[in-house]
């Protein structure tokens, strides 16, 4: 903890005085609840998380064309602090990249906004099958970790000081790469201050974009190869590398969002390995299957930011060789256009709250 504080004094002293552009940073406190995602998670809940985030934001006035469209986001870094109140889980130590969404105007001293956070966390106590074997939310100590936050923001109460408070949900799993993994999910409370480092942003005006709102796209088709490594849902079968072939096409119905309609194709080795373990297993009822490939047919949406675009996708398995997680399955991921056909991504399937894999990816957009 001590360590943290350090670190909140240096990045605020840092960004104090390196920054030239239109910054401000926050402190935020929070406390919450533990979401039970299942029964056996009880003997996790202990007490209320609490914890810390420190934010570092970067206005945004129009300097590119994309961001009056979005009403000017903010971009940002943050780094967190989470205490699980729980001898099993220890803490969360987390960092993140993140964009602010303003629903009201910018130039109203009120401001209702969304956070969208993406990132990475290290847990201090993961599983250990002699030390800590009843840690099924983390398998390991390098997690992947999500948070979004709904907050009223008030600016410059007392001079360059103001308070921020809302509602936030956090998310942290390694994303089934080592087994167990559960994951934790909390709702908190936060309560925090904000501090403007320019002291000239208020006379700052907003340029508005020269790009027409409306945009007309004919159906793209997108072809994608994506891989990782995970584990299956049985502990200690250990970890193996899987491969995902995606074909779909997207219509864009304006300069933001296109919908999706496609296939996934995913090659699993770890399903072989669950399936021939089960068969040992008396009881078990396991229809014979020699293929272990699933198709997914699925829908989806994509959102366009700049050269990032967030894409959410709902599928179900037409080829489903025998019960693993369920038939439907979700996905989240995140693209980097690197020219106007080549992409970058990254993305996570999950089956209800139950992750399955993380997928690293290149594809083409024709």
């Amino acid at each position: 903890m001590k360590k943290f504080l350090f670190l909140i004094l240096f990045l605020s002293v840092y960004f104090g005085h390196c920054q030239s552009n239109s910054n401000y940073i926050q402190a935020d406190y929070f406390y919450g609840n533990i979401l039970k995602q299942n029964p056996d998670a009880a003997v996790l809940l202990q007490g209320h998380p609490t914890g810390l985030f420190l934010s570092y934001n970067k206005r945004t006035f129009g300097e590119e064309a994309w961001q009056e469209h979005y009403n000017y986001p903010d971009f940002g870094y943050s780094i967190g602090y989470q205490d699980y109140k729980s001898s099993i889980l220890g803490k969360l130590y987390s960092v993140y990249a993140h964009y602010n969404f303003y629903f009201t105007n910018k130039t109203s001293k009120n401001q209702l906004i969304l956070r969208t956070g993406i990132g990475l966390a290290y847990n201090t106590n993961p599983y250990n099958k002699v030390t800590n074997n009843k840690n099924t939310a983390f398998g390991s100590t390098i997690n992947s970790s999500t948070y979004f936050k709904l907050y009223f923001q008030r600016e410059r109460i007392l001079n360059n000081l103001g308070v921020n408070a809302g509602l936030t949900f956090i998310h942290a799993s390694n994303s089934n790469i080592k087994s167990p993994n559960s994951g934790m999910n909390v709702w908190a409370v936060t309560l925090g201050v904000n501090y403007d480092l320019d002291a000239t942003s208020q006379s700052k005006t907003y340029i508005p974009s020269p790009l027409d709102k409306y945009f007309k796209q004919p159906i793209k088709y997108n072809f994608a190869i994506r891989g990782g490594i995970n584990e299956s849902e049985i502990i200690g079968t250990g970890v193996k590398p899987f491969f995902v072939l995606s074909v779909y096409a997207d219509k864009r119905l304006n300069r933001k969002s296109a919908i999706q309609f496609g296939a996934d194709l995913y090659i699993s080795p770890i399903l072989k390995d669950y399936y021939e373990l089960n068969l040992t297993i008396p009881h078990t009822n396991l229809k014979e299957t020699s293929d272990f490939s699933r198709i997914g047919i699925f829908v989806g949406h994509e959102l366009f930011i700049n050269k990032i675009s967030i894409e959410t996708q709902l599928g179900f398995y037409a080829k489903y060789p025998f019960e693993y997680g369920g038939r439907v399955y979700e996905t989240l991921g995140i693209k980097r256009y690197i020219n106007s056909k080549w992409f970058a991504s990254l993305r996570l399937k999950a089956h209800a709250a139950d992750a399955e894999t993380v997928e690293l990816g290149v594809g083409i957009r024709l």
